[in-house]
């Protein structure tokens, strides 16, 4: 089992430690739902060194790899973007910074070794920095704990100094909220940390991370999202360079095209649930007693006491207001599909 450089503070703070992606991670500290709200109305801080920090020089190279427009991403920038197979799968999804001499790319720690393996194979050298901190402070106050990075706009990255230790510092994060994602030198993370918390940021956990990115509508690599996946199909067409699909110079372009021509035989939808019972990952989706689909995360929703879900269901009944049924301890529940994100985001713009 992996440990990241906070793993003794975490465990000093009270912890309760979970594995996830081959790491030993705290779950939560004073409690989900608690931790959760302070997210939504204060500032919460998340250890998210699991994930990994690499450095990409060749722009033209990496640009082959992904489907977004990188070469004309600008200094002082990032972007979301897919790395994606020849099918048009999803090998994973990443947060790509302009630093003007090199990339900054963020990739998903159950996917980091895989993602490396595949640029290095498509001929990009990269360099891996897995012993980083990286911290996520996020919610409305996170401004406040973090002035260092007030100027900074959403999705604007820096190279900043926070009471003397050097940070990487992008406006960005995966709850929904106005937030920052801050890396540094592995053995000033737990100084860091616990300068943010000084100023006033609450501890939390995966628990929180996880209710808080599914209010806020967004995937997970290996549950809602994965190499069979099309970005089509996820509702990630955003993340989709018109420029790019015009020239058809990525991997996977000509799939992607295809389905963005004809569509997907499923979508990925958000169904809200009457009822307190959540439907976790897995769950059988029905419409008029038919099987039309499966959940792929689900959670019962704090700010919006009710439960949630995202699931795949077939493409004709993805629309708002279609009436499912989601059989949770073989019991159908009725649910319906809504327009996401479940929370509004409340990002800085």
């Amino acid at each position: 089992m992996h440990t990241t450089p906070l793993d003794g503070l975490n465990r000093r703070l009270g912890a309760r430690m979970v594995e996830f992606a081959g790491y030993d991670m705290p779950l939560q500290f004073a409690g989900i739902m608690a931790e959760h709200k302070a997210c939504r109305e204060g500032a919460a801080l998340f250890d998210v060194s699991h994930m990994g920090q690499a450095i990409i020089r060749d722009v033209a190279g990496f640009s082959r790899l992904v489907p977004g427009d990188i070469a004309g991403l600008k200094p002082g920038r990032q972007r979301y973007t897919l790395l994606l197979n020849e099918t048009g799968g999803i090998i994973d999804d990443l947060m790509v910074a302009n630093f003007g001499t090199h990339l900054q790319a963020v990739l998903n720690a159950g996917r980091k070794d895989v993602d490396v393996a595949h640029m290095r194979a498509h001929g990009l050298e990269v360099e891996t920095y897995f012993s980083r901190a990286l911290l996520a402070l996020q919610g409305p106050k996170a401004k406040d704990v973090l002035p260092e990075g007030a100027g900074l706009k959403f999705m604007d990255a820096a190279a900043l100094a926070i009471n003397g230790i050097a940070c990487v510092v992008t406006r960005s994060g995966y709850t929904g909220e106005d937030g920052f994602e801050i890396g540094c030198a592995g053995e000033d993370g737990e100084a860091l940390a616990e300068l943010l918390l000084a100023r006033g940021a609450v501890p939390a956990g995966l628990g929180a991370r996880d209710s808080l990115r599914l209010e806020a509508g967004l995937p997970l690599y290996g549950n809602d999202i994965d190499e069979t996946t099309s970005p089509v199909a996820a509702g990630l067409n955003f993340a989709l360079s018109k420029k790019r699909l015009e020239t058809g110079d990525f991997i996977g372009a000509g799939p992607v095209s295809r389905a963005l021509a004809g569509g997907t035989a499923q979508k990925l939808v958000g169904i809200r649930l009457e009822g307190r019972a959540p439907a976790r990952s897995h769950t059988e989706i029905r419409f008029q007693g038919a099987r039309v689909g499966e959940v792929t995360s689900g959670v019962f929703a704090p700010t919006l006491n009710a439960p949630i879900a995202l699931g795949y269901v077939r493409a004709d009944l993805a629309s708002p207001g279609t009436a499912l049924a989601l059989i949770v301890r073989d019991k159908p529940l009725p649910g319906q599909v809504v327009t996401l994100p479940f929370v509004p985001h409340n990002y800085a713009r």
